[in-house]
């Protein structure tokens, strides 16, 4: 049979729209079209309507191209997401608010059951770890200790030994310990975790000891100095090992700044007479008490 009129459009292919010059009629079936042999009498062709330019014969120009859309995950698959296991976002500036005032008719703070950040100060042989330890080890709500020696001795090749000296390689590493174990505290305690971190701070160094401090975790942030007489920390320095142990002219010149706090507002626990699990109690004891009422630093 003879084919009279513009040829067949092109087969359909999936990304291809309808072929330019192409009309509805040539995709959906209708009546014959005009001028073709249906074994019957032939229909007159209508009118092409005013401007109407039919288009030329022959073959049509190719489909515009459609770049293929990119790949979307496996049918029956969602796209993973982000790992969020373990992780708290922290709140903006520091996570640890002040600990508000209890009404005066109130009972004393219970701080064995509360959420607390503690910065426990004190010179060489004070006894800071061994009591930080116990205190975490022993509390009713979970508890970190975070020692900032520990972080610091993370660095092994390279690491600025404190018995060959102070210098810029040792403050450098020291200010970086203190700022992890910050975000440390940070984390453990936007997860609900209470914290406690020991250091020597001197009082003569405020920016970088207490307001280094301060910055790192937050104002809510409780400082008790653990101060025991010179011999008790000589003796204890005495015990040491390893380069934690420092020369006696060190310890006792640590000790003397360390003096400086008597006056500075902050509670201090002689613990001289004091094992561990005393000074542990009497440290909660310190704490109720700063809860009650923070001390201003």
């Amino acid at each position: 049979m003879q084919h009279v009129g513009s040829p067949l459009p092109p087969p359909h292919e999936p990304g291809h729209g309808a072929a330019v010059g192409w009309s509805q009629a040539a995709h959906h079936p209708g009546p014959p079209h005009p001028g073709t042999h249906q074994g019957s009498a032939p229909v007159p062709a209508a009118p092409p309507a005013p401007g109407y330019t039919p288009a030329p014969a022959g073959p049509m120009p190719p489909a515009p191209h459609h770049a293929p859309a990119p790949p979307g995950p496996p049918r029956g698959q969602v796209p993973p997401a982000p790992d969020t296991t373990g992780h708290v976002p922290l709140p903006p500036g520091g996570p640890v608010a002040m600990p508000s005032v209890p009404p005066a008719t109130a009972a004393a703070p219970d701080p064995t059951g509360t959420t607390l950040a503690v910065l426990l100060i004190g010179p060489a042989g004070a006894g800071k770890t061994s009591v930080a330890k116990y205190w975490a080890d022993h509390r009713r709500v979970p508890t970190a200790h975070i020692s900032l020696d520990d972080v610091r001795e993370w660095v092994r090749s390279g690491f600025a030994d404190p018995q060959a000296g102070w210098n810029d390689h040792s403050e450098a590493q020291y200010r970086l310990a203190r700022r992890t174990c910050g975000f440390a505290a940070r984390n453990f305690l936007a997860n609900g975790i209470s914290c406690i971190l020991d250091d020597a701070v001197f009082p003569d160094r405020p920016v970088v000891g207490l307001g280094g401090w301060k910055r790192h975790v937050g104002p809510g942030l409780l400082p008790v100095v653990l101060l025991p007489g010179l011999e008790i920390v000589l003796e204890r320095n005495a015990e040491r090992s390893g380069n934690r142990r420092l020369a006696d002219e060190e310890v006792a010149q640590i000790h003397g700044r360390m003096a400086g706090w008597y006056g500075s507002g902050l509670p201090i626990i002689d613990n001289s007479q004091l094992d561990v699990p005393q000074t542990a109690r009497v440290l909660d004891d310190v704490l109720a008490r700063s809860i009650a009422s923070p001390p201003a630093w």
